[in-house]
């Protein structure tokens, strides 16, 4: 996650010089409009109340054509983002809930997870010379912040909106000792959604302890909209010529691998379903690729395309991993089965337990900063 600090604007100086992708106009929240732009806007609402009783607000994000992404303050969560198939039509293509009372009811939840995303193995590691015990909440190991990791706390936030950009910055301070990490961690995501239909989440952090931090967003997506089937017939490329193999906890082994020969291997297109009945281990896939890098900032990571809508998402990052993961755990009952996809950008899964791994490390003075963009589109033909 320790990559070269972009302040607020400077990245929304990159969104600004972002190629012009189509989009659709002419439609605002699903309903028809006169088809003259509008100015990006956010507007916040009442989301709900935490158990003990606090408010959580709602903060919708609405670029010029219409499009739309609604962000809350539990968990930092992603409720829903609106975006055209190539007819124009919007649909909702991230899982998510209206109100605190989905999410309270185990809704998949498509929030900012911390302090360490993924998993550790034994729930410790050793750091500068201590070892660290941290809540073991998975078996005997450590996934995705402990019992209650930053999905499921209540954030602060910020709106407003510079040029052509709508921004939502949420914040929030772990404190020391808490699921058994060190040093007070200050930590801030911002959402900043363009006229381009671009997401673009910055993460930043900032400790007074020598700590582990891992960020990303869970969201789960499904291009033909949210609910609407599963995604096994969605085309498939991740820019990744290796992967991080694992054991059957899904701890990785600190091998490198080659994808090429296996069911991993996204280096062209394939549809999601094709070989996932040959991957071994988790019943689909939920894997940890490693990104192939030119240099640094926003690499490609993925891109994905639902054919019958001709919605396509490409992921960027400055994270060297992406996890694939295909809602393994949807029962086909409350949810469909594979009815989702994740691309969680991320450093590698146990990366505190693997020198060989990219550091997680994160020191006074220093802090850290990621940024991933999720960018919308739709294309009539395959790229």
């Amino acid at each position: 996650m320790n990559a070269p600090s972009l302040s607020r604007r400077e990245a929304l100086r990159h969104l600004a010089a972002a190629v012009v992708l189509p989009v659709a106009g002419g439609w605002l929240g699903g309903c028809a409009t006169s088809g003259r732009p509008t100015a990006a806007s956010v507007v916040g609402t009442d989301f709900g109340r935490m158990p003990d009783g606090r408010p959580v607000r709602l903060h919708t994000l609405k670029n010029a054509s219409g499009a739309t992404v609604g962000v809350s303050e539990y968990g930092a969560t992603i409720t829903f983002i609106r975006v055209p198939d190539r007819t124009g039509q919007p649909a909702n293509v991230v899982f998510g809930g209206d109100s605190m009372d989905a999410y309270q009811r185990g809704l998949p939840a498509a929030s900012v997870i911390g302090r360490y995303a993924n998993r550790i193995h034994g729930a410790r590691f050793t750091l500068e010379g201590q070892e660290v015990r941290i809540t073991a909440n998975e078996g005997g190991n450590h996934i995705h912040g402990g019992r209650e990791g930053f999905a499921s706390k209540l954030w602060q936030s910020h709106t407003t909106v510079e040029g052509s950009t709508a921004i939502a910055e949420f914040r929030y301070r772990s404190v020391d000792g808490e699921e058994g990490y060190p040093g007070n961690l200050d930590v801030t995501v911002t959402y900043a959604w363009n006229d381009q239909n671009e997401l673009l989440i910055t993460y930043r952090a900032k400790t007074d302890r020598a700590t582990v931090v891992n960020l990303t967003n869970h969201a789960y997506f499904n291009l033909a909209g949210a609910g609407n089937g599963d995604v096994l017939g969605h085309e498939l490329q991740i820019h990744a010529q290796h992967y991080t193999p694992s054991d059957a906890a899904l701890i990785p082994t600190g091998e490198i691998a080659s994808v090429a020969g296996t069911p991993l291997d996204f280096r062209g297109f394939h549809r999601i379903g094709e070989r996932i009945r040959d991957v071994r281990g988790p019943k689909g896939y939920d894997h940890n690729f490693i990104v192939d890098r030119r240099g640094g900032g926003l690499q490609l990571a993925a891109q994905i395309l639902e054919p019958n809508s001709g919605r396509r998402m490409t992921c960027h990052t400055t994270e060297p991993g992406i996890q694939l993961y295909t809602a393994n755990h949807f029962d086909g009952v409350h949810q469909p089965r594979y009815g989702a996809f994740c691309f969680e950008t991320q450093h590698y899964p146990d990366s505190p337990n693997h020198p060989n791994f990219p550091s997680t490390v994160v020191r006074p003075g220093k802090g850290c900063q990621s940024q991933t963009r999720f960018r919308f589109s739709t294309d009539q033909s395959k790229w």
